[in-house]
């Protein structure tokens, strides 16, 4: 009998070895597999080594930007800046979210079952415990209402449409909620009564990794932030930028018609770009979650590095993205859009700001990386940070220091802001008609790394 069982273990031994496919080797784990993607409306920037700073002299004699060699990694970038309409699908989803959840809440205040019609279409999921998978059970028992939100983790029924048609609201609570998300009726006029853009908040959490590898023996949620952020453009910039000017019609369409719908947003302060950032990052996460797919790396501003570096487009040494030290091509066209001349912004065909797309892109296949809006980065404004910032992937954000920087300059500067190599800073939670960002996303490996520079292969 001993003889016997022996052997059975034996056998079992071999069967599970024939079933495994290392026969016993070190191969490492084996994940999901990997497909590289080029993100959306994102071209690849290859990374390598190049001379930042100003290579002409400083005629403005700020000294900020003194010329070292530095290197960064490859790494994905917006071809345009990002427009109104991609902004708007930001701000609607953050509305649609926001009205989901107000319904559920009500839904739940008043007991209304998802069987039901009317509000319970919308109540939340996860009310009737034999509906909830096993996790979704133990996660409500244990850390159901411990949250800052007392109905955070909770799901909302995102499958049933939303009903924006005043004469098909379904009940009297569904009414309800849908009139505590517009402004009140004495702040409307001429019959129009908008969405009241200050219930518009985009939560989020962020992580200071750099200052948790310093400090490790603090807590890692001593490193992690709540962020509340209010999402929608400032639109009045158009009217505070510019003092007895008549620019109403902007501060009234620009955002919201599809006449602009290519336009670069303005209006968004430095902590909506990076908020906006981390909804494009969950929201693109979250499909490949459904897809059973690996996640991708955080959509992010640009270090200043590498705004510099995509700007130049490969050119060495040039002074503006298409080379220069020219403005105009062979035909007499501005290359840019941005205040020629003495002051004449039409001059360049354009009196505020033309489609995110227009005027020929760099080498890098990269458009208006000098002119129609400047751009936010994450960088914090130091007028000597050239000379402590690191060789490899240089960054310089410091969270006490509000200054940030922008880059590339906007329609209504003058030629020396549209410099690849000019810096200009704006403070964190100021908003202009003139400052738009786009975003990048990190490279997965070094096989695009080239030094094209030194014209050395990887």
């Amino acid at each position: 009998m001993k003889k016997f069982f022996v052997l059975i273990a034996v056998f079992a031994f071999l069967v599970s070895c024939n079933k495994s496919s290392n026969r016993g080797e070190l191969k490492g784990a084996k994940g999901k597999k990997w497909h590289p993607e080029k993100p959306y409306g994102m071209t690849l920037v290859e990374g390598g080594a190049f001379i930042m700073g100003k290579s002409d002299d400083d005629i403005v004699a700020v000294n900020d930007a003194p010329t070292r060699t530095v290197t960064v990694r490859s790494f994905y970038m917006d071809e345009t800046e990002i427009t109104n309409a991609e902004y708007r699908q930001f701000v609607e989803w953050v509305r649609d979210s926001t009205l989901r959840l107000k319904l559920a809440i009500l839904a739940d205040e008043v007991g209304a079952k998802t069987d039901e019609d009317g509000i319970g279409q919308f109540a939340f999921l996860d009310q009737e415990e034999e509906e909830m998978t096993a996790y979704e059970k133990y996660m409500n028992d244990n850390y159901f209402g411990m949250g800052e939100d007392f109905y955070e983790g909770r799901k909302i029924n995102k499958d049933v449409d939303l009903i924006w048609d005043t004469s098909e609201f379904p009940d009297e609570y569904y009414t309800e909620v849908m009139d505590s998300m517009y402004i009140p009726m004495e702040e409307a006029y001429n019959g129009i009564r908008t969405i009241d853009v200050s219930k518009l908040k985009f939560r989020y959490t962020q992580m200071d990794v750099q200052a948790a590898s310093r400090n490790r023996n603090k807590r890692r949620k001593d490193f992690i932030t709540n962020e509340i952020v209010n999402i929608y453009p400032d639109t009045t910039v158009w009217i505070r930028d510019f003092n007895y000017s008549y620019n109403e019609p902007m501060h009234n369409d620009y955002f919201w018609h599809d006449a602009y719908g290519e336009y670069p947003v303005v209006g968004v302060n430095w902590n909506q770009a990076k908020a906006f950032c981390a909804w494009r990052t969950m929201y693109k996460n979250a499909y490949q979650k459904s897809r059973n797919r690996q996640y991708v790396n955080g959509f992010r501003l640009p270090s200043e590095a590498e705004w510099e570096y995509a700007a130049r487009g490969g050119l060495d040494g040039a002074t503006f993205p298409w080379g220069g030290p020219y403005i105009k091509n062979d035909r007499g066209c501005f290359l840019a859009n941005f205040k020629p001349l003495r002051g004449d912004y039409a001059a360049d065909q354009a009196l505020y700001t033309v489609e995110a797309d227009a005027y020929d892109p760099n080498d890098y296949n990269l458009y208006n990386m000098a002119g129609n809006v400047a751009e936010w980065v994450d960088a914090s404004y130091d007028i000597s940070s050239y000379e402590y910032i690191s060789t490899m992937n240089p960054s310089a954000n410091d969270a006490t220091n509000l200054r940030k920087v922008v880059r590339g300059g906007s329609w209504k500067d003058v030629v020396y802001f549209l410099q690849v190599s000019s810096r200009d800073y704006e403070y964190a939670d100021s908003a202009r008609s003139y400052i738009g960002f786009r975003t990048v996303q990190d490279y997965m490996g070094t096989d695009v790394t080239l030094n094209k520079r030194l014209g050395s292969a990887r």
